[in-house]
Formats: C-alpha cells, sequence, structure tokens
C-alpha cells in the first residue's frame, strides 16, 4: 500500500483549487475515490475545510504537480518523509504495573513448556531479567509457594506471535547444533482450562 499525503481532504481541497489535475489524479493521490474528490470540487463535500498545501509541507514538488498536468495518465507519487519515524525495536518491553506480578507465573510456565527457549530469549519474551528467571527456576524466589506456570500469552505479556517466533529460532538453532528438538506442546481440554 502506498502511503497517504496528511490531511488526504484538505490536500485534496487544496490540489482542487489550484491545480489543473483530473479527478482521478487527486482521488488516487489523497486515497479516495472519483467521486468523492467530484463532489469536493462541486461543493456538495468538504465544505469550510481549508486547503493544506502538500507542497509547503514537503509532499509534494512543483515539478512533480507539472510532470501529472501535462499527461492525464500519470501519477502523483509522494515524497518520502524527510525524517521517517524510528520503529523500536523489538526488545524488552514495558510491562504495566498490574501485570508484573504475573511475570513469574509465565516464567514458570515457559520454563515448563518450552525449555529450549534461552534465558535471553526468555528474558526478551518476557520483559523480564536474568536473575528472575534463574531464582524462579531455582525456586528461590521470593513469591515460589504461589508461582503457578500460565501461559505469558493469556495474560497479555506476550502475543502469541511473538511466542511462536522465538520458539522457532530456538528450535532452528538445536537442529544446528546437533541437539534434539521438543515435540511441540500438545494441550488438550482440561490441561488447557487447568492453566
Amino acid at each position: 500500500m502506498t502511503a497517504l499525503p496528511l490531511m488526504p481532504k484538505a490536500t485534496a481541497v487544496w490540489l482542487i483549487e489550484k491545480t489543473a489535475l483530473t479527478f482521478t489524479q487527486i482521488a488516487e493521490f489523497c486515497g479516495m475515490h472519483p467521486l468523492e474528490v467530484q463532489a469536493i470540487a462541486d461543493g456538495e463535500v468538504a465544505q469550510g475545510i481549508v486547503g493544506y498545501d502538500p507542497i509547503a509541507n514537503h509532499q509534494l514538488t512543483q515539478a512533480e504537480i507539472d510532470r501529472c498536468e501535462k499527461d492525464p495518465e500519470s501519477r502523483l507519487k509522494i515524497l518520502p518523509p524527510a525524517n521517517p519515524i524510528n520503529r523500536r525495536s523489538k526488545g524488552a518491553r514495558y510491562t504495566p504495573v498490574a501485570k508484573r506480578n504475573d511475570r513469574p507465573d509465565a516464567i514458570a510456565f515457559i520454563l515448563r513448556n518450552f525449555p529450549q527457549l534461552s534465558e535471553q530469549q526468555t528474558s526478551k519474551l518476557l520483559g523480564t531479567t536474568k536473575d528472575t528467571i534463574e531464582k524462579v527456576r531455582s525456586k528461590q524466589h521470593w513469591n515460589s509457594p504461589n508461582i503457578k506456570p500460565r501461559d505469558p500469552v493469556t495474560l497479555g505479556l506476550c502475543s502469541q506471535t511473538d511466542l511462536n517466533a522465538m520458539v522457532a529460532a530456538a528450535n532452528e538453532r538445536l537442529a544446528r547444533e546437533g541437539q534434539a528438538v521438543p515435540p511441540p506442546l500438545e494441550l488438550d481440554d482440561d490441561a488447557e482450562h487447568s492453566l
């Protein structure tokens, strides 16, 4: 999917008022239907919306508009953003205070059901520390008597996609190292309800 301009309706208003582009060209650039652009031009839609200048806001160049005005078949191409948004790297993530007490239960679940995951993978998946993982494993955690293995996905600590990806990566690592890959976890209905 191509990127749309900021404030598409206001951009369409400006392009209708200030250029000789076709309704189809404006509609495709703004992610609208040509009839909606025609309704804006007829004053039936978007009354009172102030036009948003895509040239001043570095979404288009005048040369691009001139090129498309000369050839009704060509399409406007939006400029790439000057400062693209940096996506947060996948790593340890913030866990709300209300869910932090569930982390040891999730760690116990991972240790029991996915022993192939390394401490680093578990730490990254659940947003915890290696020290906490070791304390849960060795039953030295301050709350050890109350820890019950519970699925981190149902607790909301990670997504099923992230868990599956970590398990697949761990299985690939074991296969590369020539170690046995544990069979996939199969839960029956009673086991699912007891988690």
